[in-house]
């Protein structure tokens, strides 16, 4: 039996190594000099998830190990700050994406999950019963209005409007592109902890029509504390996008800010999860295991059926 998630090693970091299978295990070798070879073995069955940075070559030995612990790999920028592709195991879990699919498509727990994220971002404990998304939005768009200006007296910088125009990139002021910068970097974060939790990235709960819907969804929970405060520190800078990057990867922390994301992801789309106890817990907890899992058949009406058995009635 693998370890739960929570009780994992959560996400490992590497760049500039090699990784590959030996007799003992999956190692990361680091040449040191012409004639000097370092050696980490990588503690494959107890991480969840190995982030593959700039400069790693891997053997598919290595990846076979990997996925047969049920370890999740994604290819990410330095730091972690992007995520290219992600190879997730043939049996990890399908719990959290489960989950997911029934929180979205159910039109009344959708919103639900949107007016979380929006408690979650500004401590707001009393809604209206009858709110909408429409009004979510418009409440959220006024926060961060109130946000920017606040930002903007602390920094004296005067009056901001945030733009974001591909096509007018270079015209555009440091602030903005030290914020769009930055909130690439974070999204690559994100796309990598939902990767590795096995979701869909496309399904968002307040946004849609992206692959990265729920991307931007989940990192917009951490921009107050993060990408925001660091790009209007950069509004002086001649370079604010390279800055942005670089500050950003220095300060934030990754592997804290994996585990929270996990976390409230999983508290987002399970909300009563926190109130079970005893042995509902236990029965809780044990939906989070990477398990190797007999599949089972879906019925509409007996609901759950053992697989491996023919259904096929005499007559047939």
């Amino acid at each position: 039996m693998l370890p739960r998630v929570a009780d994992s090693l959560s996400f490992l970091y590497l760049d500039m190594v090699r990784v590959v299978q030996d007799d003992t295990g999956v190692c990361a070798q680091i040449q040191v000099g012409d004639d000097r070879t370092d050696i980490v073995y990588i503690p494959t069955a107890a991480l969840s998830c190995l982030l593959l940075g700039p400069g790693v070559s891997i053997t598919t030995p290595a990846l076979t190990t990997l996925a047969r612990h049920g370890t999740s790999v994604v290819c990410v920028g330095a730091g972690g700050v992007r995520a290219y592709a992600g190879i997730l195991p043939d049996f990890l879990t399908t719990h959290w994406l489960e989950q997911q699919i029934a929180a979205w498509a159910d039109p009344t727990r959708r919103l639900d999950v949107a007016t979380q994220m929006y408690r979650m971002r500004f401590g707001d404990t009393e809604l209206p019963g009858t709110i909408t998304l429409d009004q979510l939005r418009g409440m959220e768009g006024q926060r961060m209005k109130a946000l920017y200006k606040l930002l903007a007296q602390q920094h004296g910088i005067g009056r901001f409007r945030r733009n974001y125009h591909p096509d007018q990139w270079h015209t555009q002021d440091p602030v903005n592109l030290a914020l769009s910068a930055a909130n690439t970097c974070l999204y690559g974060i994100v796309h990598a902890a939902l990767l590795a939790l096995g979701l869909s990235p496309a399904l968002g709960f307040v946004h849609a029509g992206t692959q990265h819907a729920f991307v931007y969804d989940i990192a917009d929970l951490y921009k107050a504390k993060t990408t925001l405060p660091l790009a209007f520190a950069l509004h002086q800078s001649t370079n604010p996008e390279q800055e942005a990057r670089r500050r950003f990867r220095e300060d934030l922390r990754l592997l804290r800010l994996l585990p929270s994301i996990v976390q409230d992801v999983q508290s987002l789309l399970t909300p009563e999860r926190a109130q079970t106890s005893g042995a509902d817990a236990e029965e809780e907890d044990h939906s989070e295991r990477r398990d190797v899992q007999m599949v089972h058949l879906w019925d509409p009406k007996a609901g759950v059926l053992p697989a491996g058995i023919n259904y096929a009635s005499d007559g047939v």
